[in-house]
């Protein structure tokens, strides 16, 4: 396999619904102290990937963002990317050549890079499923990287122990009228988004002004939830990012939830290309049954698809109906707005500096959790 890279302008970075990939994320992460740089790729074998139309190369682009780790060291990390995904047979060999092609775009001190892959898990397959057809989850970590290793050189692709982003979400789908989307949501989820409105519960969008009034919510949420608690000035970056000079900018809204003028709950809506995602959310342990939450999503929904949307990205659920995992409400609330669940590849590593990487771990592992 051989693949061509050059490095490009952020603001040239190809519009795609993945919010992480694109030119306004970019925006966010420099103005969070992270240096972001872009690539385009060109792959030249049409065997290597699952659009079989592209002929001779396969041109695409991705993002990386250089983290710092310490003074001294730092890894070159790929959110949601790349977007393009090759046959599942040749996706080791890909990602080995893409990292090694790569490196001498990187700093001297990146011991490696981190693909947060989007891509559907190899594992989400019939065999992995059980007799209730509940997902039963990958194998073990060391036949992960077996099947992944297969076709490389080097074997050197491994397995994160933690995903930053999450690995499984719910997708809904917008192309159909209102009517029928509210029709596969779960009858109760449909009876909470009318009780809301029979109790008071209004949607607006919020400004800048009134960022404050989220970032209350949101520590109480995290206070209630043992969440990893961001500053304000994070979220002003978000709010504030429009990469409009580029070619994939996105919006953002805040959406607030109020009964009688008071604030009960709050969302980031961002929407990139043809999908709306739901990427913070917060809410008040006050009137919550006036389920505020379930109007949020209503109104989020339904803006994402007047702006011509063909899917809503729920971002971030448990893999399964698994009352003992961390993320079970979430996956229980979500999925009664009627998506379909969907098992991504996760947090994949390939070092440079295996000493150094072998370091990186033990100290991540004091750290997990979904950092953004």
């Amino acid at each position: 396999m051989t693949i061509d890279v050059e490095k490009k302008e952020i603001r040239a970075v190809t519009l795609t619904p993945i919010v992480q990939q694109t030119a306004f994320w970019a925006e966010v992460k420099a103005n969070q102290g992270i240096i972001p740089c872009a690539f385009d790729f060109k792959v030249r074998n049409d065997e290597v990937f699952v659009d079989k139309k592209k002929k001779a190369s396969t041109n695409a682009d991705f993002l990386i963002l250089q983290q710092p780790l310490n003074d001294d060291y730092s890894i070159a990390y790929v959110p949601y990317g790349p977007e393009l995904e090759p046959s599942e047979e040749l996706q080791g060999e890909f990602l080995e050549e893409l990292s090694e092609t790569v490196r001498s775009f990187l700093p001297k001190n990146c011991i490696g890079v981190r693909y947060d892959l989007a891509w559907q898990s190899h594992w989400d397959t019939a065999e992995y499923y059980d007799e209730n057809n509940l997902w039963v989850g990958p194998p073990e970590k060391k036949y992960q990287e077996f099947r992944l290793n297969y076709n490389t050189s080097n074997w050197n692709l491994r397995r994160a122990n933690s995903d930053i982003l999450p690995s499984n979400t719910i997708y809904i789908d917008l192309t159909a009228g209102e009517k029928t989307i509210l029709a596969r949501m779960k009858p109760k989820t449909r009876y909470n988004i009318l009780l809301s409105y029979r109790r008071g519960v209004t949607v607006r969008q919020a400004g800048m002004d009134e960022l404050h009034i989220w970032y209350e919510l949101y520590k109480e949420t995290a206070q209630r939830n043992r969440l990893f608690l961001n500053d304000i000035e994070y979220f002003k970056t978000v709010l504030n990012a429009k990469a409009e000079d580029s070619l994939s900018p996105a919006t953002v809204e805040l959406l607030m939830a109020e009964k009688n003028g008071e604030p009960l709950a709050a969302i980031f809506l961002i929407i990139s290309g043809n999908r709306g995602t739901y990427l913070y959310g917060a809410s008040s342990s006050k009137h919550r049954n006036c389920m505020p939450t379930y109007a949020l999503q209503w109104e989020a929904i339904q803006r994402a698809k007047a702006r011509g949307c063909l899917q809503y990205d729920m971002f971030g659920v448990s893999p399964g109906p698994d009352s003992s995992h961390p993320m079970y409400g979430l996956y229980k609330f979500k999925s009664g707005f009627g998506g379909e669940l969907y098992h991504q590849m996760g947090c994949w590593d390939y070092p440079f500096d295996d000493d150094s990487y072998k370091l990186f771990i033990a100290a991540e592992m004091h750290s997990q959790g979904y950092h953004l």
